[in-house]
């Protein structure tokens, strides 16, 4: 068995410094960059290691947590030159601004706002605090926000830093009760394929495919192409304004609707044993699309990468591992003789032209993806002789509704159910 990985996360922000202390962080950085200088030309002039944090927090113009690890951080590269490097000891000295390492309500304070933002209180200088709202990726935003709500989060270390002139915040988080299980360890794995008006997902263990279930989610689709017809308006008659104002709502209405289709995702997931969330790597796909104009738009905009992130962070909040295969063929492919024709599809209808199997499309390929994933684990495929019945997930404006569609189809003399279209 592989050991579990410990479940640690570094979160990137911008800060948002209010007007009246904007400077006071950047000169903190640079009285950060003298404290670790300082140090590393007491230890090469022989000083003492164990004296050297005293002499130097005497001078230093820092909050004392702050001033030991920079002292800390210049004692441990000086370590390492001499364990390492047998041609003297380099200057090692730093140039411009050096980052601010503090502990969390030590040396910074973090707290959610009434609005829904983040703000922060960093302890720049003794008695003298930067403060101010943290930007960033949503994601990013909201993992925070969760470690800020549930206990078994620990929030650790986080360094304050300038990056091509921008002020940043990188915090440490850490789950102490919950690990990431190695993927190698996984007994079932959830093959996961996005698509513009759904997600199909697809259980496999060796024992074969346990259960299948497509999430509908139509209205991301509807709701893009409806803002994006009101913004070209509104565009056309120079209200850059509102232009805006709509572009914000999109992306809210698009978050919302990933996050609930991301923990459903993750809430499936959890009734499989010792499951693995597998995803098809699709980073390269946006250089290679070219359908024409408006088909371009469509698949540009698709949230594949949100919706993958989303799911990969909560899943990782309940212990479960995800991975990426290549997304070669997986919608081409027959599940369960392996021809390979681009013409099997038809929409939301997969026929193979070699065996006749009939199937949903995106569930086929959700099936392929998660047998990608078995042999990548080096496990030996299962038989896939016949497909269970799939489940269909709505979500209407009066909640959610779950109900098997059911057809049949002889595949080399066995009966597959498996979903052949989309009734209403």
């Amino acid at each position: 068995m592989s050991d579990s990985q410990a479940l640690v996360k570094t979160l990137d922000f911008q800060l948002n410094i209010q007007s009246d202390n904007e400077g006071l962080l950047y000169d903190a950085t640079l009285e950060a960059r003298r404290v670790y200088n300082e140090t590393i030309r007491l230890a090469k002039d022989g000083v003492d290691w164990d004296a050297i944090p005293g002499r130097v927090a005497d001078d230093a113009n820092l909050v004392k947590n702050t001033t030991q690890r920079v002292v800390a951080k210049a004692l441990g590269a000086m370590e390492n030159y001499y364990e390492y490097d047998n041609f003297g000891l380099p200057s090692h000295t730093k140039d411009g601004a050096y980052p601010i390492r503090a502990n969390y309500e030590e040396g910074y304070n973090l707290s959610p706002t009434d609005d829904g933002d983040v703000a922060f209180r960093i302890s720049a200088k003794p008695y003298k605090h930067v403060k101010g709202v943290l930007e960033g990726s949503d994601s990013h935003l909201d993992i925070l926000k969760t470690a800020l709500t549930r206990d078994e989060w620990k929030i650790g270390t986080a360094e304050a830093l300038f990056h091509n002139d921008n002020a940043e915040l990188h915090v440490n988080i850490t789950n102490t009760e919950q690990a990431v299980r190695d993927k190698q360890d996984s007994r079932t794995v959830i093959g996961v394929d996005v698509n513009e008006d759904n997600v199909a997902l697809t259980a496999l263990s060796e024992d074969g495919v346990e259960n299948t279930l497509v999430i509908d989610s139509p209205e991301i689709k509807f709701e893009r192409h409806r803002y994006f017809t009101m913004r070209k308006r509104v565009q056309n008659a120079g209200k850059e304004s509102v232009h805006d104002t709509l572009e914000g709502r999109e992306e809210r209405f698009v978050r919302d609707r990933l996050h609930k289709v991301s923990r459903h995702i993750v809430e499936w997931s959890q009734q499989f044993e010792k499951s693995c969330i597998v995803f098809e790597d699709l980073k390269e796909m946006r250089d290679s699309i070219d359908y024409g104009t408006r088909m371009n738009r469509r698949l540009h905009h698709l949230p594949f990468r949100a919706l993958q992130f989303y799911t990969s962070y909560k899943a990782s909040f309940e212990g479960i591992p995800t991975a990426w295969i290549n997304p070669e063929y997986t919608s081409q492919r027959c599940p369960i003789c392996g021809h390979t024709e681009r013409a099997n599809r038809n929409k939301k209808r997969f026929k193979c032209k070699d065996c006749e199997h009939q199937d949903h499309s995106d569930r086929g390929a959700s099936v392929n993806i998660a047998v990608k994933s078995v042999k990548k684990l080096n496990w030996n495929v299962p038989a896939l002789n016949s497909l269970p019945v799939v489940r269909k997930v709505r979500r209407q404006a009066s909640g959610a509704v779950d109900a098997p569609t059911v057809t049949h189809s002889t595949v080399r003399g066995y009966q597959a159910d498996g979903l052949m279209g989309v009734s209403d």
